[in-house]
Order: C-alpha cells, then structure tokens, then sequence
C-alpha cells in the first residue's frame, strides 16, 4: 500500500476566538489565538493538500472558511469525547488512513507520506506526551475508542493499543499549546503563515 493510496485525515476545530487555542491566552487575546489557531490549520492543510494521497478529509467541529484549500473534503465530527471522534474518522476510511490534527503547523508532505507495505500502524509521539499523528493500514475505530485523552500519558495509552501490530515511528514533535510552545513551533517552521502571524503579533505587543 503505496502512499497515493492513503487517506490523510485531519481533525480540527474551527478557528473561532474563545472556541480554539484557550491555553494561549494569556499572554494572548481570545481573537489573537483563533488568529494562531487559523495560521496552524491553513499551514497544516497546505501540507496535506501537497502530499500524494488517495483522500484528503478534514474533520471539521464548526464551518469551513477562506482557509480551506481546494481538493479537501469537510466532513463532520461526530458526538463525543475526542476518542470517539477520533475513532469516528476512522470509521469513515475504508483503506489505509493517516490521521493528523491542527496543532503541528510544522509537518511537511515528506512526513506525511507513509507507506504501509512493510506496517500495520504508524504512531507520531507529541513532546507533551500525546501523538500529533496516527495511520492504521486497517482503520479499525476500536484501535483508539476508550484510549484516554489529553493526559500526559494518552500518547503511551494510544502506543500501547497497538501491541501485536507492525508499528512504524514519525518523529517526535511539539504540538502549539501554550506561547512557549508556540514560539518554538515558528522556530521549527519559520517561513510558514504560523511563524509569520505569531511574529506579527509579537512585535504589535512591543
């Protein structure tokens, strides 16, 4: 199962201020860090829509905007914690799915492009002890219903479903959480509308 064949998923919310980011604020506004959440989600599915796939599906909690780019289909999330909707993506994928959220701006299409042909799984660990990114060549919802969210240790709970499978590993990397966090992530990428909309936003508070 070659890349092309691969359906790239992206779970997200949409950037609306109060709703998205609410760890960033302080040191940021409410509509500063749906700003931020904006810039990650268009720099996030500007990746995505460059990367050879078979599918490219945003599962939207809210509305597209003016951020969605050509060739992406909007799908809604379904009821439920974030496992359930989570493994509701999944279900929806009738081959081979990567599954990614909004809170990496930094990933490119050469990390994005799995191949399944030698795995069953492949599972991106987060700094923060979550997974910014997880492929199943069998998108089986079970794999990640009950597995427990947004805890320090969710990202070892999630690896830890994928005993008995061939699992390959993405690097590790650091999802935008808090202003730290941010002004690292702009670091990773700095020419992308992430780094460039946090740097605007830096500099006015001077």
């Amino acid at each position: 199962m070659t890349a092309p064949e691969v359906t790239l998923l992206v779970i997200a919310k949409e950037p609306r201020p109060g709703r998205v980011k609410t760890r960033l604020t302080p040191p940021f506004t409410p509509e500063e860090a749906a700003a931020l959440a904006e810039a990650a989600l268009a720099d996030t599915l500007d990746a995505v829509a460059r990367t050879p796939a078979r599918r490219r599906v945003l599962v939207l909690d809210g509305s597209p905007g003016p951020w969605l780019p050509a060739g992406v289909e909007v799908v809604p999330q379904c009821a439920g914690g974030l496992d359930e909707r989570l493994a509701g993506a999944f279900a929806g994928c009738d081959g081979p799915a990567l599954l990614i959220g909004m809170d990496t701006p930094q990933v490119t299409p050469e990390l994005l492009t799995v191949d399944f042909a030698d795995c069953d799984a492949w599972f991106g660990p987060a700094a923060d002890g979550g997974f910014w990114a997880l492929g199943l060549a069998g998108p089986d919802p079970d794999l990640v219903r009950g597995v427990p969210m947004s805890t320090p240790h969710t990202g070892a709970a999630q690896r830890r479903r994928l005993d008995g499978l061939r699992v390959r590993d993405l690097p590790l990397l650091r999802d935008v959480d808090t202003a730290r966090d941010a002004a690292a992530v702009a670091g990773a990428a700095p020419d992308g509308r992430f780094a460039t909309r946090l740097a605007r936003l830096t500099a006015a508070r001077r």
